[in-house]
């Protein structure tokens, strides 16, 4: 536990940049502050790589991305030094390296990462990369968005339905793809030249997207291929299926009440007089 009269101060602090209490002014400001913050800078990252727009506005696409990463970074070493107050982290360097390496704080340190890297290692050889990760910023919004923790709690709850359909699913496509090498691979050795590259065609086969880049052409193949197409059709309808239940059950469970947990999509009967008790109980939770 955190002892000292910075207790009180980083109390504050973490909870206003959790946002957990949704009757907090200053919380809720906060949290629509940085989040249009992270749509702009992410809106006028991508307007830059526009020709035209980077030549004539380059430069003041450069001074917002300072700013912005200014921000985050001031946010991310607050979250770091306020983290503290939760009995989970509560170590001075254990708790801070545990929280550090949570998921919401990597994305955090993703999303400010390509600004200081160039500086240190120099752009050379990585600047694609560096450039690629400040689209992680992208993901911030996941910490401040409802809409984002209902779809991870829906894929959350039917994880074990969703496993056991992928597993399904890969077998069967084990199973067509060696199927058909077997079938075509006297006939097109060049390109169904092993399982591994069969397996490509009953991926594109199994979805129904059908590129046509690889296509048997004897008459067996040809029927096979026709029936695992129709029959894709079904297995990849299961997911779906398990992901609308899903949904219906959360958006039932939110209806139930008034009041909810930004983070967790919980039903909260105190949430203004607990906003910190429930918010870790949300992140034991994931």
């Amino acid at each position: 536990m955190v002892t000292g009269s910075l207790r009180p101060v980083k109390e504050r602090v973490y909870i206003l940049l959790d946002g957990g209490n949704t009757e907090d002014r200053l919380s809720l400001g906060t949290n629509l502050f940085i989040t249009a913050l992270i749509v702009l800078n992410v809106g006028t990252y991508i307007a830059g790589t526009v020709d035209w727009v980077g030549a004539q506005y380059g430069w003041y696409i450069y001074v917002f991305d300072i700013i912005c990463v200014g921000v985050f970074t001031i946010e991310y070493v607050l979250r770091v030094w306020s983290c503290t107050v939760d009995d989970r982290y509560s170590s001075p360097i254990r708790g801070r390296i545990r929280f550090m390496l949570s998921p919401y704080a990597l994305v955090d340190l993703f999303a400010i990462l390509p600004f200081y890297l160039p500086v240190v290692i120099g752009e050379q050889g990585a600047e694609r990369v560096l450039r690629i990760f400040r689209l992680f910023r992208l993901l911030k919004i996941a910490r401040y968005s409802s809409s984002t923790t209902l779809i991870t709690n829906v894929f959350r709850r039917k994880s074990h339905e969703l496993m056991i359909t992928v597993l399904v699913m890969s077998i069967w496509l084990v199973f067509i793809s060696s199927l058909m090498y077997y079938i075509e691979r006297s006939a097109q050795p060049e390109v169904f030249s092993s399982i591994p590259a069969a397996i490509w065609w009953g991926v594109v086969t199994l979805t129904t997207v059908g590129y046509g880049d690889v296509v048997p052409v004897t008459p067996l193949g040809r029927a096979l291929g026709a029936t695992i197409a129709l029959l894709g059709i079904g297995l990849f309808a299961l997911p779906a299926g398990i992901i609308a239940s899903g949904f219906t059950e959360e958006l039932n469970r939110r209806r139930q009440g008034d009041r909810y947990c930004p983070h967790c999509g919980e039903h909260v009967d105190e949430l203004a007089d607990e906003p910190q008790a429930h918010t870790e109980k949300a992140e034991l939770d994931d």
